[in-house]
């Protein structure tokens, strides 16, 4: 595996290539990540994993300091995962100067759930995703894919919807959610959980299991069951900024026929201590 730390170096190695399969992340991976990189390798001719912890997208009481940094260990991980090439750039690399120009997306998709907890985040990711599709896919002579966590939902509509809109030369893959045997999702901030917490932390899939259930027996009052799904975690020490179910084509709530199976999601975050933790269960 190549381990390239500039643009140049990066677009010099990929100009041999047509097709790149990418896989863009923050680092500290896990078995999630590698599913991804694994998912990603029969896409394209050759396979590109990215580590950049963006420093946009971490509001001003976020872990940006504190966000665990192993690159050694990442290395031999998507090593063994089959990765080709790991651009992993500093922040001065790419951006060498104050980053003005910023992708907007529209405020119906990016303004809500995560977006309304966490003001700007979907321009920051969005920013950083354009530049990192300009970097790896620029020079491509054929189609790129890239491929996004599902446990991420809404970050993988945004970056579907501005692919879309802006026509770039790319396919958008969603993996799957990569759990624990007991359910937990994977998430390279579980490690700031306690061993209480790590126990506890299961309560999150199991709240929106229940909600998913509900709306396949037939209940449509949402607002009762969010709100009672959100004062059950509550209860049990969580501080919860949502639980809710939407429609999968655009995350808005369900009307109509939108009731049907298999067009819905049920989505959560909430945080148990210091951790906050985001999962989602398809219905």
């Amino acid at each position: 595996m190549r381990v390239l730390h500039t643009i140049g170096e990066l677009r010099q190695h990929l100009a041999a290539f047509d097709a790149p399969a990418f896989v863009p992340t923050m680092g500290n991976l896990h078995a999630g990540h590698l599913s991804l990189v694994r998912q990603a390798k029969p896409l394209g001719d050759v396979t590109v994993a990215s580590i950049f912890v963006n420093r946009l997208q971490f509001l001003p009481h976020e872990d940006f300091d504190t966000y665990p940094r192993t690159l050694e260990a990442d290395c031999a991980k998507l090593q063994a995962a089959g990765c080709d090439v790991l651009f992993a750039p500093s922040e001065a690399e790419l951006y060498p100067e104050p980053q003005g120009f910023k992708v907007h997306p529209p405020a119906s998709l990016a303004d809500m759930l995560e977006g309304h907890f966490r003001p700007g985040f979907f321009t920051s990711v969005s920013t950083v995703v354009l530049k990192l599709f300009q970097i790896v896919f620029g020079q491509s002579r054929g189609q790129g894919h890239a491929v996004f966590g599902k446990k991420d939902y809404q970050q993988l509509m945004v970056i579907r919807q501005m692919v879309h809109q802006l026509a770039l030369p790319v396919t958008i893959h969603g993996g799957a959610i990569e759990r624990t045997d007991d359910g937990l999702a994977l998430s390279s901030r579980n490690i700031y959980l306690s061993a209480s917490e790590r126990t506890e932390a299961i309560e999150l899939s199991r709240a929106l299991q229940a909600l998913a259930a509900a709306v396949h027996g037939g209940q449509r009052d949402l607002n009762t069951l969010e709100s009672h799904a959100m004062q059950a975690l509550a209860r049990r020490g969580w501080r919860v900024d949502y639980l809710t179910v939407r429609r999968r084509q655009d995350l808005q709530p369900p009307q109509g026929e939108g009731w049907q199976p298999g067009q819905l999601v049920a989505l959560g975050a909430a945080q148990l201590g210091r951790t906050r933790l985001i999962d989602n269960w398809e219905c």
